[in-house]
């Protein structure tokens, strides 16, 4: 009787042990845990896509903006300046053959546009070596320039005004002051010629988005459309497991992640645009001075179309003037753009430190572990 009655006992214990264990919310434990795992996963991801995103956009975002900063600060003037004193020789070299054409030289020797002409070459050399952007090469080709046109100014002073009534020597210098000046590869303007063509490779290579860039972009934007379905994932997780219908830090940092793929890349998409665009004015420029660079070598020393020669110099002259105008103003960097750097710093900052903020909350609040 006894051992009937024990049993029965023990039957009704384990009974009611597996009625309250039906009773009890079935699975809670494991589902709390596995709620806060896909939570803390969120957060590492976040954590991980923003610093590979940020890192992806801000680098190819800082070479296109300083790419700009130097075509506009030294680009274009090189380019510039190297076709200005290439017509300003030019120039200066048929005034002073006018002025014996037409008596000029017998009272007041080359005349005052030769002159000014020379004047403006020497003061476009002399800037040159500040801007041009052909490094250490270019340097030593303006210091070889410098010397042949000591030399060039050695042969022309004298036919404009000692040798001006002794037609021979007259001519001869004139030769001489032809082939310094205009003579292919040694002449002072082919020298300046080959500079530009080395200046404009730079001008390209600062006006295109290289592989690396593109390659940039495009994690940069993968990285942030994974951003923003992750941080999506993370609200539904909060609102559906959690009972939160918002957090505000996850959806500032949604709004940042939408800014930084749209801002900086729209900024960088304009700024290449404005590149491409004071390339093409400085390739125009470039060929104004290597056209007219061709047609005074093969010209004959004695010509009779200096006069004409002059004026389409002084036509060229005028013309690159205004297309340089054109193309600084081109490169002026708008007011949203000088600031979009400093914005994408601040929206990297943003996505970097909210999601960590948001969701730490709600796993130490909801899902604080015990002890």
């Amino acid at each position: 009787m006894g051992s009937r009655a024990g049993a029965r006992t023990r039957n009704a214990a384990g009974a009611r042990a597996g009625a309250g264990a039906r009773t009890a919310p079935p699975g809670s434990a494991p589902y709390r845990s596995r709620t806060r795992r896909l939570l803390e996963r969120h957060r590492a991801a976040l954590l991980l896509v923003a610093l590979v995103s940020m890192g992806a956009l801000l680098l190819p975002y800082r070479q296109v903006q300083s790419a700009a900063g130097e075509m506009r600060t030294r680009g274009a003037p090189a380019v510039q300046g190297v076709a200005a004193t290439q017509l300003a020789l030019l120039r200066a070299h048929e005034e002073a053959k006018g002025s014996v054409a037409d008596r000029i030289a017998d009272v007041v020797g080359a005349g005052a546009r030769y002159e000014t002409q020379l004047a403006a070459a020497d003061q476009g050399l002399t800037r040159l070596a500040d801007v041009q952007i052909d490094g250490e090469r270019g340097r030593g080709a303006l210091e070889t320039v410098n010397g042949v046109l000591t030399s060039y100014s050695a042969s022309i002073t004298p036919a404009v005004t000692k040798y001006v009534s002794d037609d021979p020597m007259r001519e001869e210098k004139f030769a001489e002051a032809d082939t310094l000046l205009t003579r292919k590869d040694t002449g002072v303007v082919p020298r300046l010629d080959v500079l530009q063509g080395h200046q404009m490779e730079r001008v390209d290579r600062l006006s295109s988005a290289g592989p690396l860039q593109r390659v940039g972009w495009a994690v940069a934007e993968t990285g942030l459309l994974a951003m923003a379905l992750i941080t999506l994932s993370a609200l539904w997780v909060l609102r559906t497991r959690c009972g939160h219908s918002l957090d505000l830090c996850l959806l500032v940092s949604l709004a940042a992640t939408v800014f930084l793929a749209v801002v900086p890349l729209t900024a960088t998409v304009v700024t290449l645009d404005r590149l491409d665009t004071a390339r093409d004015g400085l390739a125009r420029i470039e060929r104004r001075a290597h056209d007219h660079t061709d047609l005074a070598r093969s010209q004959q020393p004695d010509t009779d179309e200096s006069a004409r020669v002059r004026a389409d110099l002084a036509r060229s002259q005028q013309a690159v003037t205004d297309e340089s105008a054109l193309v600084r103003a081109g490169l002026t960097a708008r007011d949203w753009q000088s600031g979009t750097y400093y914005g994408a710093l601040a929206g990297g900052v943003t996505i970097l430190l909210l999601p960590a903020i948001g969701l730490g909350r709600h796993l130490n609040t909801d899902y604080r572990r015990p002890g």
